[in-house]
């Protein structure tokens, strides 16, 4: 069987980009890994996602949008893609289970917050523990607050929690900045947001929920307890695209894949949707709208092909 397009990612690209496929009587398979959903499995509350008032759970959030492709008929399969094959068309793309054949695909497989891979770190995300302010700042209001970092995206995330927070302090682990002149101002000259150099965090603290960090100064060796609700790592994410830039599709020098033509690849046929390949917005919504922009994209290839 030659799939019309196979879907590889479970996120709100991968699972929207699926529903609109399929309401093209695509009928798309869709690879959705071994924990389908994506990060926001991983999310307690989620309020800036049209359509839900009073907010929605991450998780309740990605099962109804799981349901409603299945109501349309998308066929899901929980495993991950070990490979894929771009050489010819049609396209192979290797699971554990066998080797499926597609006229197009779409690659919608995220990106990975980077962490500094702490005890409590993984344990207490979604419970004081984040790696997006703009997707939670808001539930820091009148809390003390970190950001783990020392680039633009720290001093930005720092930025953006001003808003809500009664303080941010940006630990960094170096003596200089890497962030540009203008973003590091702009941090500095907000009295609110303060800054500990040549300083590690060295655990999250907290039973449910975070209580506080441990800190050590890395000339002076001293550790220290900071009492505070929130912890924001800025150091980065990780595209998952490794497997495809093998496969000879064009990714940047940080790993994301680099669009061509409004979703399209420099692969006839290959498309992308997500943080995949957005690594500026980052938001479920802007991934859910990429996502309809690659199906909407991959229907008019195949029309124009027959």
């Amino acid at each position: 069987m030659i799939y019309s397009t196979i879907i590889i990612g479970g996120g709100p690209a991968g699972l929207t980009a699926a529903l609109y496929a399929s309401r093209a009587e695509l009928k798309p398979l869709l690879f959705a890994g071994l924990a389908p959903g994506g990060q926001l499995m991983q999310t307690s509350e989620v309020e800036n996602f049209p359509g839900f008032p009073e907010g929605i759970l991450g998780p309740d959030l990605m099962m109804n949008m799981i349901k409603q492709v299945e109501h349309f008929g998308t066929e899901i399969k929980n495993e991950n893609v070990t490979a894929v094959d771009f050489s010819s068309n049609p396209f192979k793309v290797i699971s554990d289970s066998g080797t499926f054949l597609a006229k197009t695909v779409i690659i919608a497989t995220g990106a990975e917050a980077n962490w500094l891979g702490l005890p409590n770190e993984q344990r207490l995300r979604g419970h004081g523990v984040s790696a997006c302010a703009t997707c939670d700042g808001f539930f820091f209001r009148d809390k003390d607050v970190v950001v783990i970092g020392g680039g633009d995206s720290a001093m930005e995330e720092a930025n953006f929690l001003i808003k809500f927070a009664k303080s941010v302090t940006i630990i960094h682990r170096r003596d200089e900045f890497k962030a540009s002149k203008i973003m590091l101002r702009r941090a500095q000259d907000n009295k609110k947001i303060s800054f500990l150099m040549n300083t590690e965090v060295v655990d999250v603290l907290g039973d449910k929920v975070v209580e506080g960090i441990k800190v050590k100064n890395k000339v002076t060796g001293e550790e220290q307890v900071l009492n505070v609700q929130g912890y924001f790592a800025a150091i980065g994410h990780t595209p998952t695209t490794k497997m495809f830039s093998v496969a000879g599709v064009e990714v940047d020098q940080k790993g994301y894949v680099v669009v061509k033509n409004n979703t399209r690849t420099n692969i006839e046929g290959v498309f992308v949707a997500g943080d995949v390949n957005d690594h500026r917005y980052r938001q479920a919504v802007s991934a859910a709208g990429m996502g309809c922009m690659a199906a909407l994209d991959v229907e008019k290839y195949l029309a124009e092909k027959e």
